[in-house]
């Protein structure tokens, strides 16, 4: 055996040196088959035991990629074993051996599949497909999974652009889990304000997906198989659309945070701290690709007018309307609900920008439309959360709107008119409509009862449905002192009911402290104004 004969070569041999090599090579491919038929201890004893075979050698030519593929597959085991510090060691001690190596020794290394082929056989290496280069690519990838287990997401993010980057180079990745890849990373970016980086990634993954769709224009192959390609295209094309449209999104949220901060006076910056992107971050570009059409389309800078606002809102609705073909309510009726609350979101962040109330109230009737047209089509026993989100964000819309009415109501020193008043009432009921069907869906099935207790989950906001209940009850404009006081009465039960569930529930405190505070203080001094408008009506 090849163990055998290793130990009768002296070191000084010109033999020994290759069959050293091909003796840990051995070890590494019987490592390697262990590892995959699950069987970690004997995969660990061969591995380690090629790397007390390689030591003091592991730059030389024939043994640094099985070195390398070794510490590779070592690092994955320990990650497998939900060991982020031990598997992060094995792979820091490749990525040392390949920065090394590639400073210090010209010479190409050999593969270890080559050891084992005649020298006529072993097909030349092109820049692209050299071994070394793809294995520290995996290793790099590694990494990146390793940093985020260990709790460092930056640099996660930034082994993951380098693997993405050395993919690109090669030309030896497959192009729709390539664009993929990139857009989730550019969801991370968006996450820390890093929006140039993140509209670069999206911006890529659109380039990748366009250019494999001229592929399959002139690909060769079965119609079936055709097919199947053309599908996935639509089907990754949708996701890499919706990752787009989180951009504007997130770039619209942020850029309101931003501007709130700035009104409040919290920060002198123009962009406070917590919104700069962090400085590892910086400089992540695919230099090999151009990308100024994709890029061109949508700001990478904070939102500060209408107008700048109204520009990402219809790029949006655009990535949401493409997403929307593929992922349709018949087929996909859970992908197609989360749309149309982007859909909603997009509208609810445009709406700071505006400053006219009536067409603030216009886009909160979009907000409106949209929601009730898809929870209307919807079977809560089968699609319980989606209608339950559905119907909260109903109420809370249908709640943004009375305010807008009624703000507008104020600012005017001329009587209202009843229509104006009726309009107020009819809103406030439509949102009072909304969140009693979110609360109907918490009630036992057998008692119809609300639970003295909801679900972790739901705690929060089924809370904050009885605290926006208190306060539409309270700003419904009564005809009569009669009506007023059954809607003053109506407002104290639920700010009660969330003092009280408080009360019964210590660690619901904590979710709900600030309205818990509120409802305290009404509850407190809400009765007195109940007793003497009660006094009014009986007289």
């Amino acid at each position: 055996c090849l163990a055998n004969l290793k130990d009768s070569i002296r070191s000084s041999d010109p033999l020994f040196d290759e069959i050293e090599a091909m003796y840990g090579g051995v070890l590494l491919l019987l490592g390697t088959v262990a590892l995959d038929t699950e069987e970690l201890a004997t995969g660990e004893e061969h591995l380690m035991n090629c790397l007390a075979c390689m030591e003091d050698q592991s730059m030389h030519p024939k043994k640094v990629l099985i070195v390398l593929r070794a510490l590779n597959q070592l690092g994955l085991l320990w990650s497998q074993r939900s060991d982020g510090t031990k598997s992060h060691g094995y792979l820091q001690q490749a990525e040392q051996l390949y920065n090394d190596y590639t400073d210090q020794v010209e010479e190409q290394p050999v593969d270890v599949y080559a050891l084992f082929t005649a020298p006529d056989q072993t097909p030349a290496q092109t820049k692209a497909a050299r071994p070394l280069e793809k294995v520290h690519t995996l290793t790099l990838y590694y990494l990146a999974q390793v940093y985020g287990t260990l709790g460092n997401p930056l640099k996660s993010a930034v082994y993951c652009h380098n693997t993405l980057k050395r993919q690109l180079e090669s030309k030896d990745y497959d192009m729709i889990e390539w664009a993929l890849n990139s857009a989730t990373l550019a969801q991370f970016f968006m996450e820390q304000n890093a929006f140039r980086q993140a509209r670069h990634h999206l911006s890529a993954a659109s380039y990748v997906l366009d250019k494999h769709d001229q592929e399959l224009q002139t690909i060769e192959c079965s119609e079936e198989e055709l097919e199947a390609k053309k599908e996935r295209l639509k089907h990754r094309g949708a996701d890499v659309a919706r990752c787009w449209a989180k951009y504007g999104l997130v770039l619209l949220s942020t850029s309101r945070d931003r501007l709130m901060e700035a009104e409040e006076g919290q920060s002198g910056d123009a962009t406070p701290q917590r919104l700069r992107p962090p400085g590892e971050l910086s400089g992540l570009q695919f230099s090999l690709l151009e990308l100024s059409v994709y890029e061109d389309q949508v700001t990478d800078s904070y939102v500060l007018t209408y107008d700048d606002a109204r520009t990402v809102f219809l790029n949006c609705q655009q990535w949401l309307g493409q997403a929307k073909q593929y992922y349709t309510l018949d087929d996909h009726a859970s992908d197609h609900v989360r749309i149309i609350q982007d859909y909603s979101e997009l509208y609810r962040n445009l709406v700071f920008f505006e400053d006219d109330e009536e067409r603030q109230c216009k886009m909160h009737k979009r907000r409106v439309d949209l929601l009730e047209g898809v929870v209307k089509e919807l079977n809560p026993t089968y699609f319980l959360t989606p209608c339950q989100e559905l119907w909260f964000e109903l109420g809370e819309t249908y709640t943004a709107m009375v305010d807008i009415k009624l703000s507008k109501l104020e600012a005017n020193s001329d009587t209202p008119s009843a229509h104006a008043l009726q309009k107020v009432n009819h809103l406030a009921e439509q949102a009072i409509a909304a969140y009693n069907k979110f609360l109907d869906t918490l009630r036992d099935h057998k008692t119809k009862e609300i639970p003295d207790k909801f679900s972790p989950e739901l705690e929060r906001p089924g809370l904050l449905v009885y605290f926006y209940l208190a306060g539409l009850y309270r700003k419904l404009i009564a005809a009569d002192k009669a009506s007023k006081l059954a809607n003053l009465k109506n407002s104290l039960e639920y700010y009660q009911k969330v003092v009280e569930y408080c009360q019964r529930h210590e660690g619901a405190k904590d979710s709900v402290s600030a309205e818990l505070s509120a409802c305290q203080d009404i509850v407190s001094l809400l009765p007195l104004k109940i007793n003497k408008l009660a006094e009014t009506v009986s007289h």
